[in-house]
C-alpha cells in the first residue's frame, strides 16, 4: 500500500462556528489534528479545505493544504476532489480520512485503520471503541456498529445506527468516523447517489453498504474527542494541556 491522510476541514459548522481555527493551546484546532496525522508516520498529509485561513494555519508550519470547492456534501467529495488534483494517475492507493475536529486522536489508532486493508477484499476501514457508558448505548449521537468478529480487535460491519443495537446480552461499539479507503472504492462510492438507508439514518457510510462495498472495522481503547460545541472545545483544551 501507498497511503495518503487527507483531513477535511470547512469553516461552516453550525454548533460552533469556525471550529478548525479554534484556539487549543496557542495554536488552532486543524494544527493539533495535522500534528497527529504527521506522528502517524504514514504517508503524505494534506489538509483539504474551502477557507484561504486553514490553508495558512497549516502552511505556516510547513504543511501542505489545498484549496477545494465549498459547495462539497461531505467530508469523502471533499478528499476525493483533492486526490483528483494531487494524484490522478492514483500512486495512492489508499486514503485515510481524518476528521478535522479529532484533535486528540492518536497516531496509533490512525495506522490502525490500515490493518484491514491488506486484505483485498476490504473496500473501506473503520473504527470503534466498546462501549462502556450505559448513557451512550441509547443516545442516538452515538453511532453504533453492528458487525461478526473476525479476530479479537477485527469486525466485518454489517450495519451502522443510532438505535440500541444489537439488542441482547453482549458489548455494543461506538463506531468512530475516520476511514481508510482503497482508491477504487472511494471513486465508486462518490459516483453513487445518497442510499434511502444513508437518508433515513444520516449516515453516509451505509450508502457503501447498501452498494455491496465491503467494511471491516479495527476496535482501539477509546474514542476519540470529537470537538462540536463549546464544551468539547473546552475538553480538549484541557486533555491537551
Amino acid at each position: 500500500m501507498n497511503p495518503i491522510i487527507v483531513i477535511p476541514a470547512r469553516m461552516a459548522a453550525t454548533r460552533l462556528p469556525g471550529k478548525p481555527m479554534a484556539d487549543i493551546l496557542g495554536e488552532p484546532m486543524i494544527v493539533h489534528v495535522w500534528r497527529r496525522a504527521i506522528e502517524a508516520e504514514i504517508g503524505d498529509v494534506v489538509v483539504a479545505t474551502d477557507s484561504a485561513g486553514i490553508a495558512e494555519a497549516i502552511r505556516q508550519k510547513g504543511g501542505r493544504a489545498e484549496m477545494t470547492r465549498p459547495d462539497h456534501p461531505s467530508g469523502s467529495d471533499r478528499i476525493h476532489e483533492v486526490l483528483q488534483s494531487i494524484d490522478p494517475e492514483g500512486r495512492h492507493d489508499v486514503v485515510i480520512n481524518v476528521q478535522g475536529d479529532l484533535p486528540t486522536i492518536a497516531p496509533a489508532a490512525i495506522r490502525a485503520v490500515l490493518t484491514p486493508l491488506r486484505d483485498p477484499a476490504v473496500d473501506l476501514a473503520t473504527l470503534v471503541a466498546e462501549i462502556h457508558r450505559e448513557e451512550e448505548r441509547t443516545a442516538p449521537s452515538v453511532v453504533k456498529m453492528v458487525g461478526t468478529r473476525l479476530a479479537p480487535e477485527h469486525f466485518r460491519c454489517l450495519y451502522f445506527t443510532r438505535a440500541t443495537a444489537p439488542w441482547g446480552d453482549g458489548p455494543l461499539y461506538h463506531h468512530i468516523g475516520l476511514y481508510g479507503w482503497r482508491r477504487s472504492a472511494l471513486n465508486r462510492f462518490i459516483a453513487l447517489p445518497p442510499s434511502p438507508l444513508e437518508v433515513r439514518e444520516k449516515l453516509e457510510q451505509l450508502r457503501a453498504l447498501e452498494a455491496g462495498m465491503r467494511i471491516d472495522a479495527i476496535a482501539v481503547a477509546d474514542v476519540p474527542l470529537g470537538v462540536d460545541t463549546p464544551a468539547d472545545l473546552q475538553r480538549a483544551r484541557d486533555l491537551l494541556a
